[in-house]
C-alpha cells in the first residue's frame, strides 16, 4: 500500500487533518458549536466551487468562504434570537450559490464528488506541505489562547466573572474552526468534515476525566477513523469517507451506550 506515493502523502495529510480536527471538536463540542461546523462545511463547499470557477486551488476558496463565513455566522449565533432560523437560511444560500459556481464553471460531475466527498487520490506533495502548515497554524492558534479557551468553553459565566475576554477567545477559536474545517475537507469532503469535527470529540466526552484527556482521546480517535478508513478504503477500492463515518459511528455509539449502561447499574 504505501508503495504508492499517493497513498504515502494521504496518511501523512491525514494524520495532521485527525490531529487538527481532534483537538478543535474538543471545543466544537464543549461549546455547542456543532450546528456552526456543520454550516461551515456548506459555506466551504460553496468556496470550493467559487475557486473552480475562478479556476485556482478549491482550498484557497475554501479558505476564504469558511473564514468569512465563521466569523459572521458565529457572530450571529451568538446574537440572533432566532439563530437556528438564521443559520439554515445561510446554509441554503451557500449551498445554492455552490451549485451554481460549478455549474457556470462547466465542471464535471467527477470533480463536484471529489470536492463535497473528498479523494485521496487528489492530495499530492505540495497539497501535503500546505496541509501540515495550516495545521499547525490552526494548533498555534489555539494554543495562543488554550487558558482562556478552556476556561470560556467549559466554564463561560464563570469566565465573564473573571473577566476573561471571551469575545476576543471567540473570534481567535472560530478563526481556528473555519481553517480546520478547510482543512479536513481534503480528505473527507466539505460535505461531511463535520464527522471528524464532532464524533471524536464527542466520544472523548465519555471518556476523558480531563480537558488533556479528552483532547488525547479525540485526537486518538480520529487518527483510527482516517487511518483505518484508507486502509479499508484501499484495499476494497469503496469510498474512503464511508468507512471514516461508519468508524466514528461505531466508536460513538459504543462509547454512548458503555456509558448510559455504566450509570443504570
Amino acid at each position: 500500500m504505501f508503495a504508492f506515493s499517493f497513498m504515502r502523502y494521504a496518511f501523512f495529510a491525514s494524520t495532521f487533518i485527525a490531529i487538527t480536527c481532534g483537538v478543535v471538536g474538543v471545543y466544537v463540542v464543549a461549546r455547542s458549536y456543532s450546528f456552526l461546523a456543520h454550516t461551515l462545511s456548506e459555506i466551504g463547499f460553496a468556496g470550493a466551487a467559487f475557486a473552480v470557477f475562478l479556476g485556482v486551488e478549491p482550498l484557497w476558496g475554501m479558505l476564504l468562504f469558511t473564514l468569512l463565513g465563521s466569523v459572521s455566522v458565529g457572530e450571529l449565533s451568538l446574537h440572533s434570537d432566532q439563530k437556528e432560523s438564521s443559520i439554515s437560511a445561510i446554509s441554503a444560500l451557500f449551498i445554492g450559490l455552490g451549485v451554481l459556481f460549478l455549474a457556470i464553471s462547466n465542471s464535471n460531475s467527477r470533480y463536484a464528488t471529489s470536492i463535497l466527498f473528498g479523494s485521496i487520490i487528489g492530495v499530492d506533495r505540495e497539497g501535503v506541505l500546505r496541509l501540515v502548515v495550516l495545521s499547525v497554524i490552526v494548533l498555534l492558534l489555539l494554543g495562543l489562547v488554550q487558558r482562556q479557551l478552556n476556561f470560556d468553553s467549559f466554564d463561560h459565566i464563570g469566565a465573564i466573572a473573571r473577566g476573561v475576554k471571551t469575545g476576543w477567545v471567540s473570534f481567535v477559536f472560530l478563526i481556528a474552526l473555519a481553517m480546520a474545517v478547510s482543512i479536513g475537507s481534503q480528505i473527507v469532503g466539505s460535505l461531511l468534515v463535520f464527522i471528524l469535527l464532532t464524533l471524536p470529540a464527542s466520544s472523548a466526552r465519555y471518556l476523558g476525566k480531563s480537558i488533556l484527556a479528552m483532547i488525547l482521546w479525540s485526537v486518538g480517535i480520529a487518527l483510527i477513523g482516517v487511518w483505518l478508513g484508507l486502509y479499508l478504503g484501499f484495499i476494497t477500492n469503496w469510498p474512503v469517507t464511508f468507512f471514516i463515518a461508519m468508524i466514528e459511528v461505531a466508536i460513538y455509539l459504543t462509547t454512548y451506550f458503555t456509558h448510559l449502561v455504566r450509570h443504570k447499574l
